[in-house]
């Protein structure tokens, strides 16, 4: 419609879009009862798309709450939404990287005669506690 002259006729197709936007801009709070029903009346009385244009003007053509997920679509996929759900691939380096140090301080432990059971107490009592934070995290972040 915004593309076509203001004095083609407007049809019923286009009273009712912009009918349905005005009731979306209600519903979103832009415009009071008084408002909408004075612009309710003019959209049925329109004869142009010019008028009907003028009907919302003021209004975005867009609603700014949509945009974060507007931006999120348009930008690029990452090696993250290949397969794997993100927070999985931190998770999967995240566990490497410990199960590897694990290794390299029982081998110290070991080689120095060391006991272990306190050890290991210790590294599961700090991985339970990370897993809780995390999943506190994942849960805080989903709402």
């Amino acid at each position: 419609m915004s593309g076509s002259s203001p004095h083609i006729r407007a049809s019923d197709a286009d009273r009712e879009g912009v009918a349905e936007r005005l009731r979306e801009h209600f519903a979103q709070g832009r415009l009071d009862d008084d408002e909408l029903a004075e612009r309710m009346e003019a959209v049925y009385r329109a004869r142009t798309r010019g008028e009907l244009a003028l009907l919302t003007e003021d209004l975005p053509g867009r609603d700014l709450a949509d945009l974060p997920g507007l931006v999120a679509s348009a930008l690029p996929r990452t090696r993250g939404d290949a397969g794997l759900p993100v927070p999985f691939g931190y998770w999967l380096v995240g566990g490497g990287m410990n199960t590897l140090l694990l290794v390299v301080e029982m081998i110290v432990f070991v080689a120095l005669g060391a006991d272990l059971a306190w050890y290991l107490a210790a590294v599961g009592l700090w991985a339970v506690i990370m897993g809780v934070v995390a999943l506190g995290v994942q849960r805080t972040r989903r709402g």
